[in-house]
């Protein structure tokens, strides 16, 4: 017999909520939260510290777009809405950003909270300075969902958010080297640090939002944004070794030619003919990059990482190679945690290649933790799903 379950005003079908799946486990996570606009803990399990209570900007905006493509707009619009609730409600900035982390949990009205912890050693609640800050590249991920949610609802006031981000993020614009655009700002109000490096895939990301802001507006001055995002990405292509650099160092020119997984999938699946002009990347990165028969983050190895693992699997199935995305896929299911979620990592912690932001002594990792952000690839997968076209397509 199939029941329903009333979930705040919404209907959802308990035989979605029972399923081994990640969308299962994804509306469980909303009904287990807050009523109205929430933001969700990007890691569940952590309870000290810079991750306990982060609700990181990235991993909701992913959240939400997967829900739409498990066919949940309705609790997809609980996180598109704290989307629009935090351009208008920061506690200090007011000029079309939202930043990196806000604190997990319902929002509202009142200044939106960052996530913080107790330092026992100085003795004081401290904010990490990155969480502070605002990435183009996550900018560009709340426009992703933002436009995804003005196309399965039909509500413009997604679209405005979007545009009021845009805005902001085109001001990051940069007319060295290649062009593209600038990492974003990093650190507290009211003088953060901008940063002056580029990357592959924050211009990515961007290149795809901007692209669906021209086809939803029809102002061709976003297609022009997102000719120099592009113009940027295919700069970053080394023909000879067949993959993308992670991006330009803080002199906007030099190339900084690390091997990383999601500057060479995600321009495949975000760029009109670029799964088939840059293939290559693909095979680079399963001879370079896979690990455990899955993948690992970069080249600096160490172990698997669940959510380039699962963007693997999202790219081969939309280039329909189902034998290889199954065996990815089975790949990504040992990493399912007790509950349903995914751990980020299957060791303690699997190196990226990069410092610390907040830290430049100390190397910036994923933690064997259930994250939220790989477990909305993971539902990406299941669904078939691009969350940078907003439907199971390639960009055409």
């Amino acid at each position: 017999m199939r029941w329903l379950l009333a979930l705040a005003g919404i209907i959802v079908s308990t035989d979605l909520i029972a399923s081994p799946s990640a969308c299962g486990y994804l509306v469980q996570s909303m009904a287990g939260a807050p009523s109205g606009p929430v933001l969700l803990a990007s890691y569940p399990s952590e309870h000290s510290g810079p991750l306990s209570g982060a609700a990181f900007t990235y991993d909701n905006a992913v959240t939400a777009i997967a829900l739409v493509a498990c066919h949940q707009p309705a609790l997809a619009r609980r996180i598109g809405d704290s989307l629009l609730l935090a351009l208008d409600h920061d506690r200090f900035w007011h000029d079309g950003r939202v930043r990196n982390a806000y604190a997990a949990g319902a929002v509202g009205d009142s200044p939106f909270k960052l996530a913080g912890w107790w330092d026992v050693r100085s003795q004081r609640w401290l904010e990490d300075g990155y969480q502070a800050g605002s990435d183009s590249g996550n900018i560009a991920w709340a426009m992703l969902a933002l436009l995804t949610l003005d196309a399965s609802t039909g509500d413009l006031r997604y679209r405005a958010g979007a545009l009021r981000l845009a805005r902001w993020v085109e001001g990051r614009a940069d007319s060295r080297g290649a062009g593209g655009f600038t990492g974003g700002d990093f650190g507290h109000e009211p003088n953060p640090q901008h940063l002056q490096w580029k990357s592959t895939e924050h211009n990515t990301d961007l290149a795809a939002a901007f692209q669906r802001l021209a086809r939803v507006t029809g102002d061709v001055h976003w297609d022009e944004r997102a000719r120099n995002a592009r113009e940027f990405v295919r700069s970053m292509w080394d023909t000879d070794s067949g993959y993308f650099a992670v991006g330009a160092a803080e002199d906007g020119v030099r190339i900084n030619p690390l091997l990383a997984l999601d500057a060479q999938i995600w321009p495949l699946m975000a760029m009109p003919g670029a799964a088939d002009q840059y293939s290559a990347a693909i095979q680079t990165s399963d001879r370079r990059l896979q690990f455990d028969a899955g993948y690992t983050y970069s080249e600096a190895g160490g172990g698997l990482w669940s959510e380039g693992t699962a963007q693997v699997a999202v790219l081969l199935e939309l280039l329909h190679r189902e034998s290889a995305a199954r065996a990815v896929i089975a790949a990504l299911q040992t990493q399912r945690a007790p509950d349903g979620g995914y751990f980020a990592s299957n060791v303690a912690e699997t190196p990226t290649g990069f410092m610390l932001a907040t830290d430049p002594s100390k190397p910036r990792v994923y933690f064997h933790l259930e994250h939220l952000g790989a477990t909305a690839w993971a539902a990406l997968s299941e669904q078939r799903f691009n969350p940078f076209t907003g439907r199971s397509a390639l960009p055409p």
